[in-house]
């Protein structure tokens, strides 16, 4: 090619570089800087501008925040505590040590008992065990560890490596020979020393070292002298591989794709770590997943961890949101673990001022909460440990000699029959009439000790009463009237749909819910048929504490533990069969949670009752035995008045009949008796306002004189029981 052909061939791509082609040359300055701030469309521009020039890209996320600073962030930081939870907990702290102590107390006792054993096989072993030490001595000194590297160098002929070993032979053979020699000199000279020198007890003492010594020397490794005292369980590490493992096997589509995409499907939070008798795992589920997700899978969690039902329990962390989870897994099944013994079943007595033991969760720790100032309701499906778990509160109020005991069992199996002797007023029955109406009367009569102990604490002085409720110092007080009334209803629907009481019946025992927390009065209810019907809104909606084990649905899920607890993950349908006294406990602490209650049998229980019933008969607090128990289960001052005062008494001063009650129930009247005349009459008209009765003035000639007095028409008395009975009668 000449240089024109060169000089053509440059300028044809001179031209082609530099002419019209259609396209143009863009700044990419401006155009950036159009990314960054957002141009307004001209009204007047033509929809075939540019985009660039027309509009610019729209930023969809903002700048990044710059975020909290330093102080910002360390205000906001969750401190871990310095010192463990077991530590600070009086009671985990002396359940870890009586374990600890108990181990290392079991141990010492089972070896000591076998020494002697353990002596005489050691003796017996010490021929074997001299010649063990004799010929490991002597190949010691021959260097027989050196042998199969000397053998090796003679199977490749090498003379010279061999000629280096057998010098280097030669002399361990001839130090350690000296070393024998010498040890044999000295030991021969001790040995000779201590039988001419030391006394019998040494030599005695020895020998023996000596002989036991040798006899371990001689022991086979398959045949151990001392053998173990405890078998320890063997104890598997929870790692991140075996919990993303499992969680792959849910079939759960997020986590699914996320394990597609060569990640782990779950968010590790902080490092898996040893959590009582288990692991705990924090961590966050992918996008779009929820606690409620694994809990509906919990048996194919169990299985992915190669683990029974009842080691695995998924949890949601209160506080978080709906992805964050704990995952507890324990190193045996809860339902199998060793039922822990009643703390108050080896004490004397007890306060129900004080924390009530009740189960402990799945980590073995103790679970307490306050029952004064609560009431309590448990649901369960039949035969899962409902009036088990109800029996341990009960209890608890019988281990309190000042507490006013009201019992009612409606199965008719007599769970509760060693309540009998230590109960103000007991009934027994399926559901029949007569203990559905002695409940009745019984809610009746604790209805009107919220009005009586409502004045009560009203008159009290500020000083005495600052809070105005039922506080220790004034349940002391056997003159005031405020010490515990417990009232129990196992089997509760039998009353609430019994079809002549049960509205009347639901109506009292709503109130005394609402009302009886300030004034010492507990309910206690069970129901193993927890729904609409059988179980008032009303009073499920207002009950404190509740404990629910397995249920079958969602309805009854929430008709006990609260609205919106199956949807929060809170769900006792995961129980099974083989959880019996397991359920979810709600209103005792700040969280719910997982608690085992504890198991008092029939037996057991006759032996507190028993023991409650020495307490109480000791502190005078027993129930009159002369009086039916079906007499006291209702308030009877309208009938008390009503069979005091003659029918040819229309009318009768109220301190006459305060002084009649007092003659006829000292137990219960006796100290308005004691009262002057004023109060005497003050004490009865305000006793008797909640029944619409008044008291008027009544005129009597005393000595020729006429005296006005307040007092009461006995036929307003009347009338009122009338009234009263047909509102029973007609609910």
């Amino acid at each position: 090619m000449n240089h024109e052909d060169e000089n053509e061939l440059f300028n044809r791509l001179e031209a082609d570089m530099t002419g019209d082609t259609g396209a143009e040359v863009v700044d990419l300055g401006k155009v950036r800087s159009a990314r960054s701030e957002p141009t307004v469309p001209d009204p007047g521009s033509s929809a075939t501008d540019s985009p660039v020039e027309a509009s610019g890209p729209v930023m969809v996320d903002g700048p990044a925040p710059a975020g909290p600073g330093f102080m910002d962030r360390i205000r906001g930081a969750k401190r871990r505590p310095v010192i463990p939870a077991w530590l600070t907990s009086v009671a985990e702290l002396k359940a870890a040590t009586g374990w600890v102590a108990g181990h290392y107390g079991h141990m010492a006792a089972y070896h000591s008992l076998r020494s002697p054993v353990y002596a005489g096989r050691l003796a017996l072993q010490s021929p074997r065990g001299a010649a063990n030490f004799m010929g490991g001595t002597m190949r010691w000194v021959a260097d027989k560890e050196g042998e199969p590297v000397r053998l090796a160098a003679v199977r490749r002929e090498d003379a010279a490596d061999y000629l280096k070993l057998s010098r280097q032979r030669d002399a361990r053979v001839r130090l350690r020979t000296c070393v024998m020699v010498l040890a044999s000199l000295v030991g021969t000279g001790a040995a000779l020393a201590l039988y001419v020198l030391a006394p019998g007890w040494l030599q005695l003492v020895s020998v023996s070292a000596l002989v036991l010594a040798l006899g371990y020397a001689g022991q086979s490794a398959d045949a151990p002298v001392i053998t173990r005292a405890v078998d320890l369980p063997k104890v598997e590490r929870l790692t991140s591989q075996i919990v993303v493992r499992a969680f792959a096997a849910l079939g759960i589509a997020e986590i699914n794709k996320q394990v597609s995409k060569s990640k782990d499907g779950v968010e590790f939070k902080a490092p898996i770590q040893r959590d009582g008798k288990g692991w705990r795992a924090d961590l966050d589920l992918p996008h779009g997943v929820t606690v409620s997700d694994i809990l509906d899978r919990r048996e194919r969690l169990a299985s992915g961890l190669r683990k029974p039902l009842g080691c695995v329990w998924p949890e949601p962390v209160p506080g978080e949101h709906t992805g964050r989870l704990m995952l507890w897994v324990g190193d045996q099944d809860m339902a199998k673990a060793p039922k822990p013994a009643w703390p108050l079943a080896k004490t004397g007595t007890t306060s129900l001022f004080k924390p009530v033991p009740y189960g402990t969760d799945p980590r073995g720790r103790a679970v307490s909460f306050e029952l004064m100032y609560a009431n309590f309701l448990v649901g369960a499906m039949p035969g899962r440990g409902k009036t088990f778990a109800l029996r341990i509160l009960l209890l608890a109020a019988a281990m309190d000699p000042t507490a006013e005991l009201h019992t009612f069992e409606l199965k008719g199996t007599g769970d509760f029959s060693a309540f009998e002797p230590i109960s103000h007023s007991y009934g027994s029955g399926p559901g029949d009439d007569a203990t559905v109406e002695a409940c009745v009367d019984a809610l009746e009569y604790v209805y009107g000790e919220l009005d009586r102990r409502a004045r009560v604490i009203n008159g009290l002085p500020k000083d005495i009463c600052p809070e105005n409720k039922v506080t220790p110092q004034l349940a002391a007080k056997k003159s005031l009237g405020l010490h515990p009334l417990v009232m129990t209803i196992d089997e509760c629907q039998e009353v609430f749909t019994h079809e002549r009481l049960g509205k009347r019946a639901a109506e009292l025992a709503t109130a005394i819910i609402k009302r009886g927390r300030a004034l010492g009065v507990i309910l206690l209810l069970g129901t193993q048929r927890p729904d609409a019907d059988s179980l008032p809104k009303a009073i499920s909606a207002n009950v404190g504490i509740r404990f629910c084990l397995q249920v079958m649905g969602q309805p009854e899920n929430d008709m006990v533990l609260g609205t919106s607890m199956y949807k929060n993950g809170i769900r006792a349908t995961s129980f099974t069969a083989e959880d019996l006294g397991i359920g979810y406990l709600v209103g005792a602490g700040p969280n719910p949670q997982i608690v085992r209650s504890y198991y008092i049998d029939n037996a057991a229980a006759e032996q507190l009752c028993e023991r409650a019933h020495a307490a109480r008969a000791a502190a005078s607090t027993l129930p009159d035995p002369a009086t039916p128990k079906s007499e006291k289960t209702a308030d009877t001052l309208l009938t008390d008045i009503l069979a005091i005062v003659p029918a040819s008494e229309t009318k009768v001063w109220n301190e006459t009949v305060v002084d009649w009650l007092a003659e006829l129930r000292p137990e219960r009247y006796g100290a308005w008796a004691e009262m002057t005349g004023e109060e005497k009459t003050a004490q009865l008209t305000t006793a008797l306002k909640p029944y619409g009765i008044n008291a008027g003035q009544v005129g009597r000639r005393i000595d020729g004189k006429f005296v006005n007095k307040r007092g009461i028409d006995r036929s307003d008395i009347a009338d009122a029981i009338a009234e009263r009975n047909r509102k029973r009668d007609a609910g």
